[in-house]
């Protein structure tokens, strides 16, 4: 009879033994891993902001929206994804990515958070025409961005961020590359940043 106990304490004991091996992670276990966590980040002040701009924003595809931003007034904002849920890592390396055009007014330092003033005024120059080596910079980042446009459908990220890149190479003289790279840091369709282009 001690025999079957001491079997079942050994069995057991192998059994707890195998489970920590198993869930351990060096430090901690990793069922208390937080790395791929949205709340390890609950610290970082522009939590708030995703967790604002994720739930409670205003935007849509729809062509009824495009059409109502030039009636919004100076002051709105244009707020929150088109298309996905936002993915607080890749929102938070966008808004990285683009300080580095943070002394360029006209770019967005948020893709999830536009000022409507801003985006009528951008809007309009969707419509500008460009030289034939302007247009060559143009075509280069509907070729070469992720979403192969200024957004992944023709709502109205797609006539805002058309109309920034032509005034960002008319009036920056920005090359293809790096209007390729402010469509990437500025995609507002949610998710983590693949999309499949379905603009006509």
């Amino acid at each position: 009879m001690k025999k079957n106990y001491l079997l079942i304490f050994l069995i057991v004991l192998v059994g707890m033994l195998g489970f920590l091996a198993f869930v351990w992670n060096g430090e901690k276990p990793l069922f208390l891993s937080t790395k791929n966590s949205a709340t390890a980040d609950t610290n970082d002040p522009l939590y708030a902001k995703f967790q604002q701009l994720s739930t409670k924003g205003n935007s849509s595809c729809s062509g009824t929206f495009t059409d109502s931003i030039s009636s919004m007034k100076d002051g709105d904002r244009l707020q929150g994804s088109c298309c996905s849920p936002m993915n607080w890592h890749r929102y938070k390396e966008q808004v990285e990515g683009l300080k580095k055009f943070s002394n360029i007014k006209e770019i967005p330092q948020d893709p999830y958070d536009i000022d409507a003033e801003l985006a009528k005024k951008m809007k309009n120059h969707y419509e500008d025409a460009l030289t034939p080596e302007q247009q060559k910079a143009y075509d280069f980042a509907m070729a070469n961005s992720n979403e192969k446009g200024p957004c992944c459908c023709k709502c109205w990220r797609w006539y805002v961020y058309g109309g920034l890149a032509k005034f960002l190479i008319v009036e920056k003289g920005f090359t293809g590359e790096q209007i390729t790279e402010v469509w990437n840091l500025s995609d507002g369709c949610g998710g983590e940043g693949d999309h499949v282009q379905h603009a006509s």
